[in-house]
C-alpha cells in the first residue's frame, strides 16, 4: 500500500515539473523574437496573412531590427494589397541588415506594381550587384518583366536569357520568353518556349491558354482547338473564357 501511494506521489510530482516545464518553455518562446518569427511565418505561407501579422509585429516588437521578420512583414503587406506598408517594411529590413539582398529585389517588385519603373530598376540592379546572391535569375527575370511593358523587347530578351541561364525551370521566364518573341512575330520560337513552360508546370492555365493563342496565330487551328476545349471549363475568368469561345467558333467555322 505504501509502494503504490508512493508512486502515485512520484506520478504526480512528475506531471507538475512537466507542467512547470511547458509554462517556463511558453514564457521563454512569448519572448523570443525568432519562434514569433517562425510562426508568423508559418501562417503567412498559409495565406494566413493576419494572423502572420500578428506574430510578425510581435517579433518585431522584442527585436525592432530582427531584418527577416520585417522582409515578411512586407511580403504580407504586399498579399494584402498595402504596397506603401510593404515599402516601409522592406525599407526597415535594408535599414536592420543593409546586406540582405533578397529585400532589394522585393522592394523593386512593389515599386514596379506601383509603376515606380526607375525605382524598380534600381532596386533590381543593386541586388545583381551582390555577387554571393543566391537568386540572380529573380531580379533578372523582373528586369525582363520592366523592359516587356516598355516594349523593349530585345532588352527582355537579354534579361530573360540571363535568368534562365542561371534557373533553367523558371517556367515563368519561359513564358515570358514566349510572350516576347510572339510580340516579335517568332511563332516559332515562341511555341517552343510555351511547350517548355507546360513541361515544367503541365497544369498552368495561363501557360495552356498562351499556347493555343500561339498555334492558332501559326495557322495550326487543330492543336489550339484541342487545347481550348480542354482548358475552356477550368477558367474562371470571364474575359479568358469569352476570348476562348471566340477562337473556338472561328477554329469550327475554318
Amino acid at each position: 500500500m505504501k509502494r503504490k501511494a508512493l508512486s502515485i506521489l512520484v506520478l504526480c510530482l512528475n506531471l507538475a515539473l512537466c507542467a512547470s516545464s511547458q509554462k517556463k518553455l511558453e514564457q521563454q518562446r512569448t519572448k523570443d523574437p525568432k519562434f514569433q518569427y517562425n510562426v508568423g511565418l508559418f501562417y503567412l505561407n498559409e495565406g494566413n496573412v493576419d494572423e502572420a501579422l500578428k506574430y510578425l509585429d510581435k517579433s518585431l516588437s522584442l527585436n525592432p531590427r530582427y531584418y527577416l521578420a520585417w522582409n515578411a512583414r512586407g511580403l504580407a503587406y504586399s498579399m494584402k494589397g498595402d504596397l506603401p506598408e510593404a515599402v516601409k517594411s522592406f525599407q526597415k529590413c535594408l535599414e536592420s541588415d543593409p546586406t540582405f539582398t533578397e529585400a532589394h529585389n522585393n522592394l523593386g517588385s512593389i515599386y514596379q506594381e506601383m509603376g515606380f519603373l526607375d525605382k524598380a530598376e534600381e532596386e533590381y540592379k543593386k541586388a545583381l550587384s551582390d555577387p554571393t546572391y543566391q537568386s540572380r535569375e529573380l531580379p533578372y527575370y523582373n528586369l525582363a518583366r520592366l523592359y516587356y511593358g516598355k516594349e523593349k523587347y530585345e532588352q527582355t530578351l537579354d534579361y530573360l536569357q540571363k535568368s534562365l541561364q542561371i534557373n533553367s525551370r523558371m517556367a515563368l521566364a519561359h513564358n515570358l520568353k514566349g510572350l516576347t518573341l510572339e510580340k516579335l512575330n517568332r511563332l516559332e520560337e515562341a511555341i517552343s518556349c510555351y511547350e517548355q513552360a507546360l513541361k515544367i508546370v503541365p497544369e498552368d492555365l495561363n501557360f495552356s491558354y498562351s499556347l493555343a493563342v500561339a498555334y492558332f496565330k501559326n495557322g495550326e487551328f487543330n492543336k489550339a482547338g484541342e487545347i481550348f476545349e480542354r482548358i475552356a471549363p477550368k477558367v474562371s475568368d470571364p474575359d479568358t473564357s469569352e476570348k476562348i469561345r471566340q477562337y473556338l467558333k472561328i477554329i469550327k467555322e475554318k
